[in-house]
């Protein structure tokens, strides 16, 4: 009797862990599909550069735009400002103009 119930038992639990493995087989390439689709999005949001919105684009041209009329109101040249920050004058030149942001 005893026996028999542990039996019964011993092949419930290897009917349980069989169902699980199937389950786990059916759906492992789904797993793969789905790892491989969202490691695919990330790469290709990485090769875009991210966009400007436009109250970015106004802030760096009012930026660009404030250097130039502080530097004139100052009657500095590109130069002069160059030297006293320790950059090139075509740096100046470029923040100046919006070209270059760093």
């Amino acid at each position: 009797m005893k026996s028999d119930f542990l039996t019964n038992l011993f092949f419930r639990a290897l009917q349980t862990v069989s169902i699980a493995t199937m389950i786990a087989r059916l759906l492992l390439p789904v797993a793969i599909v789905a790892a491989l689709y969202l490691l695919w999005r990330i790469a290709r949001n990485l090769e875009k550069p991210p966009k400007l919105t436009e109250e970015v684009k106004i802030v760096r041209k009012s930026l660009s735009e404030m250097l130039k009329e502080n530097r004139t109101r100052c009657k500095m040249t590109q130069e002069f400002v160059a030297e006293s920050i320790g950059v090139s004058r075509q740096a100046v030149s470029k923040w100046e103009n919006g070209v270059s942001h760093s």
